[in-house]
């Protein structure tokens, strides 16, 4: 269960070339218009990437634990708000890897099972039984829930950052879950339109 939802963007190509002209002249004429692709793969090519922080990507995710750390590692100017167990109970999300053997996915499905019954069990009795206030119930009773708990979390990134998170989390040699979110992101980035030619600059 891991979900990619694009709720909202601003900027793009254009806020990216206007940046990179602030030192001469912002008038976006037709002739400059032309130049945007050429000028933001020579900005890409130079290691010149400040102009791609003008712009915002602000996605919903839903994945277990074990992909909101990967996303929220390395993370160079991204903003992260996630889902609190201190101020809601946990319902009960889990993840499971498609590519187990069927065998293994059942354990894991048992042995969740058995976790998020304890959460629950625990939580109320450390409210009801031992005095503790359901913040600090609800915050520690997690610790019986694995790494495949689903979570929610707010992420948005300015282009360079977003570039960032492609390079490392859209790789070969990243997790396979992580790589399912950057290219669900990269997708949904795509299809915009705005962002095509800043895109291509770092061939994505």
């Amino acid at each position: 269960m891991i979900q990619v939802q694009l709720m909202g963007s601003y900027g793009g190509d254009i806020e990216h070339a206007l940046s990179a002209w602030t030192s001469t002249s912002r008038d976006l004429t037709d002739e400059k218009r032309e130049r945007i692709p050429a000028m933001l793969k020579q900005l890409a090519m130079n290691g010149h990437e400040t102009p791609f922080e003008k712009s915002a990507l602000h996605f919903l995710v839903e994945c277990d634990v074990a992909t909101h750390i990967h996303i929220i590692k390395h993370r160079i100017a991204v903003s992260v708000n996630g889902e609190s167990a201190r101020y809601r109970e946990l319902v009960e999300r889990d993840y499971t890897p498609e590519d187990w053997p069927l065998h293994w996915m059942k354990a894991l499905k048992d042995h969740t099972m058995k976790g998020q019954r304890l959460y629950h069990e625990a939580l109320q009795s450390l409210v009801e039984q031992h005095g503790m206030t359901r913040k600090r119930a609800k915050e520690s009773a997690r610790y019986f829930l694995g790494y495949n708990n689903v979570t929610a979390m707010d992420v948005m990134f300015n282009f360079r950052s977003f570039i960032h998170f492609q390079r490392l989390r859209n790789d070969e040699h990243a997790q396979a879950e992580v790589r399912t979110v950057a290219r669900r992101m990269l997708v949904l980035t795509r299809e915009l339109g705005t962002f095509e030619y800043s895109l291509r600059a770092f061939n994505y």
